[in-house]
């Protein structure tokens, strides 16, 4: 099942063409890079599919129905999560809390709403089980490794259950324990069933854990190609120009 396509997406700030008739598609559980050097478009992109940003011209459909996002609220209904570089974590709190920021589970005592930290632990504990991780519900983010905050911020996700996951360079500055770990968790959302949008300036992450790369340059797709089917040699000469199209 295609569980996003976009058709002729183009995206202007004024006189600046940031996205030029982009079209591409997604199937659930499949991982697809998203590759480009900077000002390439990627960013623009993904917040046109997270709701951040409406397309100057083009059509987005979810799962075959096609959709208009008035704001990221709507992404998140229809679907669409999106875990950013920043991860957008507090560190002074548990992971657990953290999960369901914004999201908080209350119970009643007399007249009052209180916050439920039992379900709360419980919950995010299943959910971290699920992805496969040993990050522990009652454990403040501030002590958390690069990886264990990738996976909070992963969690966060699965708790609406979403069906399209966007990744905003998600093994940026941690260790190579720690990128192999945010790799498994790429992998365990694939075999959920997960549609994941990854993007990355590194080469051997996508390679390992993509089906497809799809290449933008100065706005424009030059590629959209299997993984089986190209090369980092290739890959960075469509990024770079020394390959005009692949």
């Amino acid at each position: 099942m295609t569980a996003l396509r976009l058709e002729g997406i183009s995206k202007h700030f004024g006189a600046i063409q940031a996205l030029s008739d982009v079209s591409l598609s997604l199937a659930a559980g499949e991982v697809v890079g998203l590759m480009g050097d900077n000002g390439a478009g990627k960013s623009t992109l993904v917040k046109i599919i997270a709701g951040n940003f409406r397309p100057t011209q083009g059509g987005m459909f979810i799962k075959g129905r096609e959709m208009q996002f008035h704001g990221p609220l709507d992404a998140r209904r229809a679907g669409i999560e999106i875990v950013y570089q920043d991860l957008a974590l507090c560190d002074n709190l548990s992971a657990a809390v953290n999960v369901f920021l914004g999201r908080e589970l209350t119970r009643s005592v007399g007249p009052l709403r209180i916050l439920d930290y039992p379900a709360m632990n419980a919950r995010a504990a299943t959910l971290f089980r699920e992805l496969r991780s040993e990050t522990r519900p009652r454990d403040k983010v501030k002590s958390m490794s690069g990886g264990q905050r990738q996976a909070v911020a992963i969690a966060r996700t699965r708790l609406s259950d979403a069906d399209i996951v966007l990744m905003d360079e998600p093994t940026a500055a941690i260790s190579v324990r720690q990128v192999a770990e945010v790799l498994n968790l790429i992998r365990e959302l694939k075999r959920q069933g997960v549609a994941v949008v990854l993007i990355s300036h590194r080469m051997p992450d996508v390679f390992n854990v993509a089906d497809r790369v799809i290449v933008l340059r100065r706005g424009r797709k030059v590629a959209d190609k299997a993984i089986a089917a190209t090369s980092p040699e290739e890959v960075t000469g469509l990024i770079t120009g020394a390959i005009e199209h692949a």
